[in-house]
Order: structure tokens, then sequence, then C-alpha cells
């Protein structure tokens, strides 16, 4: 029995004779099953156990209640390692209510025969609950991973009972680092259902909380942030470290040999992190994880009884399971005779969404020869591009095909007021000259860029590509540099004239020097000229009308009467929209608002 808050205590269990959770995948470190006692008014077990251990349970259960009888038990989540014992419970606590949603009671239903009369409390959506001085509020997270799924907020102690979200791989008593074993443990789990938890973690942002309680995995209560940060990004499909994955499958040594020279080419050309697979050995679910952490991906195998060798196959099936979007991806084929490889990837791919494919396919007939390894160097070239770009040493800094990526776009404009970076959202970047090449750059005055940029006299205008993702407007363009640091936790890169530049999510940036200075009311105008010009990727630019319909999220406005922000989807409720009013989340004023229809 472990003490989380003055009134919730854990009795869950730790499993290390478990070797394959849900019979797929290896837990080396074994498992741990949580559940939680609320001592109040009232006392409330949150979720039971695997079947294997309720004595153990039952025995935890006991100690923690210290002569006292629980009044409720909660069900959050019906799979079997958390419900197991719901019947067993009720025998010891036949007094006991059961805490749920009709969909949970009806798979109690399918597992159990148990008559539930006046033992039934039925909960909806955004229901609470009172224990005395805990409220309990809950919020159905359908999907994450089951449809019966709902999380428990208790306000009094800001703990957030988050089912199977933010669990992990590995009991209790082992030591390990929590990223890798949750982040395999969310892709082999929730992965498929990804689309579904922004849903609940919009709900979690606006609730204070300071723990959250998993049903797998460590009670999290530091750098909450960090955990957040990370369901984001995985659910958003986004990479979550840059880098390339390779993934092989080799019979006789040759394809291996050409995964090889393909790895150190990349090495030697700046690529950040290397990570190489042998499907036939590798542990397929971190495998799995691997491909989804990083943002670019080399599939190398042989044609095999005229399809692909089998661990490639069963390899990407679990990456097209589970919606594998948003990467870079390219091929190198094997082949004697009729090599098919390549094709069979990429046709496996085919409802996977936004997977840019490389230019280079690498084709090997039996073993790698010199037009190979010019193939090989190609693909890294091809591959590294952005890196090259981004480095101090060898990129290109007067590569004025730059300025071709000026459109009507979204960009983010770097500046650096002598303490810290700051960066803001800008739609006005245009070029007004090419002998010298100049830029001008429109900025409301009312932004504390406008003040920096004025004082310093310099600036970096990043193209944002279209995969940039919404979390990036949010913080360039809802947030005050005067008292927010935008680069926080980052480790950006700088251009020559010691300015950010964004390391991700562009796909050009140009540094400028001001010339000229135009009042324009509201807004100044910025001339500059362009002193430094790299083109990272060629991928589209960010337009304004790509924003609109695929980046910004549709503002929820069912019954609602009163404007909406065009910018952030803010809400104003209100028969009229004042004429000062400064939207409060990106800071537009009144010419933004549209009536909501």
């Amino acid at each position: 029995m472990t003490k989380i808050t003055n009134d919730i205590l854990y009795v869950g269990v730790n499993d290390h004779k478990i070797d394959l959770f849900e019979g797929q995948y290896i837990v080396p470190n074994g498992m741990a099953y949580n559940s939680y006692v609320i001592m109040d008014e009232k006392v409330a077990v949150m979720d039971t156990v695997d079947a294997r251990f309720t004595h153990e349970w039952l025995d935890n259960l006991e100690t923690a209640l210290n002569g006292r009888k629980p009044d409720y038990l909660v069900v959050q989540h019906m799979e079997p390692d958390h419900s197991a014992n719901v019947e067993n419970f009720l025998r010891v606590y036949p007094d006991a209510v059961v805490v749920a949603n009709e969909k949970t009671f009806a798979m109690i239903d399918n597992f159990f025969t148990i008559d539930l009369t006046g033992r039934k409390h039925v909960v909806e959506n955004g229901g609470t609950l009172s224990l005395g001085a805990h409220q309990l509020t809950f919020v159905f997270a359908p999907m994450v991973h089951w449809p019966e799924v709902m999380v428990t907020y208790d306000s009094t102690d800001k703990v957030l009972f988050s089912a199977d979200g933010f669990g992990k791989f590995g009991a209790l008593d082992v030591e390990e680092e929590w990223d890798c074993d949750a982040r395999r443990f969310y892709f082999g789990m929730v992965g498929k259902y990804g689309a579904q938890v922004p849903a609940l973690l919009k709900k979690a942002a606006g609730l204070d909380i300071q723990i959250i309680c998993p049903l797998h995995g460590p009670v999290l209560t530091e750098n909450l942030g960090h955990y957040l940060e990370l369901y984001n990004i995985w659910s958003s499909y986004r990479a979550e470290t840059d880098g390339i994955m390779i993934a092989y499958t080799s019979v006789y040594g040759h394809t291996k040999a050409a995964v090889e020279m393909l790895a150190e080419k990349l090495r030697s050309k700046g690529c950040p992190a290397v990570v190489v697979c042998d499907l036939a050995r590798a542990d397929m679910a971190e495998a799995v994880e691997d491909a989804f952490r990083y943002s670019k991906l080399v599939l190398a195998t042989t044609t095999y009884n005229a399809e692909i060798f089998p661990f490639m196959k069963q390899f990407i099936d679990h990456l097209t399971e589970r919606n594998y979007q948003n990467r870079t991806v390219g091929f190198i084929e094997n082949g004697s005779w009729a090599p098919l490889a390549a094709k069979i990837m990429k046709d496996m791919f085919a409802r996977s969404k936004n997977i840019t494919y490389l230019d280079t396919t690498v084709r090997i007939k039996s073993a790698v020869k010199p037009e190979n390894i010019d193939q090989l160097e190609a693909m890294a070239s091809e591959l590294c591009r952005d890196y090259i770009a981004r480095s101090e040493e060898t990129a290109n800094k007067r590569d004025f095909t730059a300025l071709f990526r000026i459109g009507y776009g979204l960009y983010v404009v770097t500046c650096n007021d002598g303490k810290k970076d700051n960066g803001l959202i800008v739609n006005t970047v245009s070029q007004v000259s090419d002998s010298p090449n100049r830029v001008a750059v429109t900025i409301n005055k009312a932004n504390y860029s406008h003040h920096v940029i004025r004082q310093t006299g310099k600036m970096n205008v990043n193209c944002l590509s279209v995969d940039a993702p919404f979390s990036v407007f949010e913080c360039f363009g809802f947030r005050s540099g005067r008292t927010v640091d935008k680069f926080a936790g980052e480790t950006p890169c700088r251009s020559d004239n010691g300015l950010v530049f964004l390391n991700r999510d562009i796909n050009a940036f140009l540094s400028l020097e001001v010339e000229q200075y135009v009042d324009l009311g509201s807004h100044g105008m910025f001339i500059c000229t362009v002193t430094e010009a790299r083109v990272i990727n060629d991928r589209e630019t960010m337009t304004y009308t790509y924003y609109q319909n695929y980046v910004k999220p549709r503002p929820e406005t069912e019954g609602k009467q009163g404007y909406m922000c065009n910018i952030c989807g803010y809400v104003y409720e209100g028969a009229e929209l004042p004429e000062d009013i400064m939207c409060p989340l990106c800071k537009h004023g009144a010419a933004e608002f549209v009536p909501i229809s």
C-alpha cells in the first residue's frame, strides 16, 4: 500500500510472471495492474486487477481500508487485466455499489453473471459523484482504447484517474525510463485510435491536474507537461524525434550490406539519429515504436515468393493498422530475377495519409554493385537535404530560390530582445525587388515582436510547410513573447545573424536586415534586405486557405449565438460584437470575427 495523497491510496499489484502482455508484447520487466482507494465520508475503489492476483489485491485493499467498508467500485475500463475481480470484490463487499456507464454495465453482463439490482450507479458523460470532500467527475473516452472507457477527475486532490491513458509496460518495482515503454505501450494499445485521444486531451486541458493515476505504470506527479506533450505528438501522428529508421530483412546478407552502407552515409551527412532494425530478430513492438518515433523511414527487403519477406510484410501491416502517416518513406529492394518489393511495399501504404515518398529507390539484383552505391548516395542526399540545410557547416546560405516559397502563406517571424528568443505568426510577407533581393514584412504594432524588430533591425522569416500542426499556431500566435518564453525547453537552430530558425515544420527561411520602416497605422511595414536564404525541403508552403481548411480545429459552435474569431476559433457569445474587441487567444481585432451561422 502506498499513499498518493492524504486520502488516496495505491492498492495495485506487480506481475513478474508474465512474459507476453496481451499475448504479443514482450515485457521483460513485468507489468503493474493499478488500483486505488479514495478514503472519504464515502469510500471509492478505482478499478480491480488481473485474475491471477485476486487475493494479493484483496489483501492490499483490506489493509488500506483499515476496517472500513467500500461504498463504491468505480469501473473505468473492462479489459480483464483491470476488471477480472469485479465479481470477487462484490462477494467480499456485497453492499458496495458499482459506478460505471451504460456500455460498461453491458460488458459486465458479458463477462460475469452478477445480479446488480440495487447496486448500479449509471453515470453520464460529465456526471459527478460526491464522496464527501472529494467530488468525482466522469469523462467518457471512447476507443481509448475500448468503447466503454472513461476517466475520472478528483477536483479536491486534482488527480486524473486516466484508465489506460499515460500507462506503460513494466512493474513498479523496476527502475526504467518512462518514455520508451510508454511509447511502445501507446502505439501497441491506442495507436489505431489516435484520433480519439486529442478530444480527451482537450477536456483534460481545462482541468487543474497535478497527479495522473493510470491503470498501468507509475503514478505521475512531476513534469506533467512532458507527458501531455508526448501524448499530443503521438496522437497527432507527428514525429517525436528528428532522425531516420532503417528497417530491413536480409536472406543472404546482401540487403543488409546495402543498409549498412546507407546508414554510414546518413551519419556522414549529419543525420541527427540513425536507427537500424533487423526485423527478423527485433521485438516487433519496439520496431513499430521506433517507426512512429522518427521522422523518416527506409524499408529494405527482398522479393519473396512474388511478395515480400514475411517479417517486412508483418511490420508494414502493424504500421498501417495503426494509421502510420505524416512521414517520409524510402525503399530498397532486392530481387535476383523479378524485383517487386518496392512496388508491393508502396502499395501497402495506399491508405496511409501524408506519406512523402523519396524520388530515389535503390534496386539491387542479388548483390550490391557500383550503380547501387550511387543510388544509396542519392538516397542519403535526398534524406539528409533538410539536415544539410540546417547545418552551419554544410548549408547553402545563398539559395535564393527560398524566395519562391513566399506567397499568401503563413510564416513564423523570429527575433530576439537581448534576453530571449521570440516568434510570432504573420501572413503578410512579400518580395518587393530582386536586385538586390528585398522583402517586406508587415507586423501589427500591438505585437511584442514589432517592438523588438524596431529596436534590433533584424528578423528571420520561417516559411511554414503544410505539415505544420496547430500547436505551432498556438505557440507563436496565441501567446505574447513579452510574458512567455516561446522556445523554453527547445534547442533551436541559429542562422548567421544569431537568430533562431525553426528546426521542423518549415520548408525554407530567410534572414532579413531592416532597411526602411513604413508606418501603416495599426501595422508597421519593414522593408528588408536578404542576408541569408536556405531551402530546407520541397514540402508545400502553408497557405492561409490550407490552414483554415485542414489545420485549424473546428470550433464548437453548436447551440451558440455570437461571433467566431476566424484566426483561432475563439467564440464570443453575444448579440453584438464590441468594436474594440481583441481576441483573448490570438489578439486579433473585430475585423477577424464572423457571425456564427
